[in-house]
């Protein structure tokens, strides 16, 4: 039997920060109001495109995993916020790349990376592909309104890449689970699409927006159900797992996720604090940072589970290979930044703000 492990990951933030003192320059907020309702501290905002996110941390995925973008059989890059909608910009990251295969986007919203590691691993255990990209990469300072407090503290840009690979070893992605929630659809939204008026003006002030409580209440839920489904079908125990990798959403849903699971919170990789909910990139960048903190160690187990609109949810249990450090590095970077994090939004400050 064929399994998917993954064997290289590669994480790109751009290097502009939004921090909460700047927020509180221009809309009514402060680190006090933020940090204990969010664990936030700041996030960071794009001078680039999705697309030039994903091809970094894509590259520096391909790098770790001592292979050449022309060895892929398959690119899946997650994202909401897609430099364009046709084409998909998956097809941007494989000609970055050098790939010569399928290319093609997914939107799962924030669970679209599970989703995307659910659908390589198939593709690899059915003997079609032998190694498969998948991306999470998401430009979600696009999208706010910065007038909104709820939101505009919320988000950050980001991406993050695994490279999949065939193996006989009984490692990798061991299991998932993927779901959605039809009847909650309309609780978490950015009213960008064909139901526009493309001829009124007005139609272009889509953000993003949601309903917190029911958000909260629904991402435990959903998230605490699909782990324990697909814990169950890998006939695994809570205390088999190592580390737990949730979508980085808002620190108390995590703490409350694992505090229902009965996981102890120093098995929880968290990182919201530096980055902000980037959706579809959020569990890549934080298997990138536990990574290079030393935390994942050869042969343990993870459990990742997710939330996002739709509602969609995901689960995988994982079980880590050999190597822990990269094989080769990349030199591939984003192009230089000249301004703030302030002044990349200040445009779009004015026009939600006045």
């Amino acid at each position: 039997m064929q399994y998917a492990t993954i064997t290289g990951w590669g994480k790109c933030v751009p290097p502009a920060t939004l921090t909460n003192h700047d927020l509180s320059t221009f809309i009514e907020t402060s680190d006090e109001w933020i940090k204990p309702r969010t664990g936030i501290s700041q996030r960071h905002i794009s001078h680039v495109d999705t697309s030039e996110l994903a091809s970094v941390a894509a590259q520096r995925a391909l790098a770790a995993a001592g292979i050449d973008g022309s060895e892929l059989d398959m690119i899946i890059l997650a994202t909401a916020s897609p430099d364009t909608l046709i084409p998909n910009i998956a097809s941007t990251v494989q000609a970055n790349v050098g790939a010569t295969c399928a290319a093609f986007d997914i939107n799962a919203a924030c669970s679209g990376f599970l989703y995307g590691l659910g659908l390589g691993s198939a593709q690899i255990k059915s003997g079609q592909c032998k190694k498969v990209l998948v991306i999470g990469a998401e430009r979600l300072s696009f999208y706010l309104d910065w007038s909104r407090r709820e939101t505009a503290v919320l988000f950050g840009d980001g991406a993050g890449a695994v490279v999949l690979e065939a193996t006989d070893e009984a490692i990798g992605i061991l299991g998932y689970e993927l779901n959605n929630d039809p009847a909650g659809r309309d609780i978490l939204k950015a009213g960008f699409g064909t139901a526009m008026d493309r001829f009124n003006a007005a139609s272009l002030d889509f953000y993003i927006e949601f309903n917190g409580q029911e958000i909260f209440k629904r991402a435990i839920s959903g998230m605490g159900k699909l782990s324990k489904k697909v814990l169950e079908k890998c006939d695994t125990s809570i205390d088999d797992i190592d580390w737990v990798i949730p979508h980085q959403a808002n620190e108390r849903i995590i703490d409350t996720l694992i505090s229902r699971m009965k996981i102890p919170k120093e098995k929880a990789i968290v990182n919201i604090a530096n980055y902000g909910n980037t959706s579809a990139a959020t569990i890549p960048i934080a298997i990138c940072d536990a990574l290079e903190q030393g935390k994942i160690k050869p042969g343990q187990t993870i459990l990742s589970c997710a939330f996002g609109a739709g509602l969609t949810s995901a689960a995988a249990l994982i079980k880590w290979g050999d190597r822990v450090t990269p094989i080769n590095e990349s030199d591939a970077e984003l192009p230089p930044c000249d301004k703030t994090g302030i002044e990349l939004v200040s445009k779009a400050v004015k026009h939600f703000c006045g």
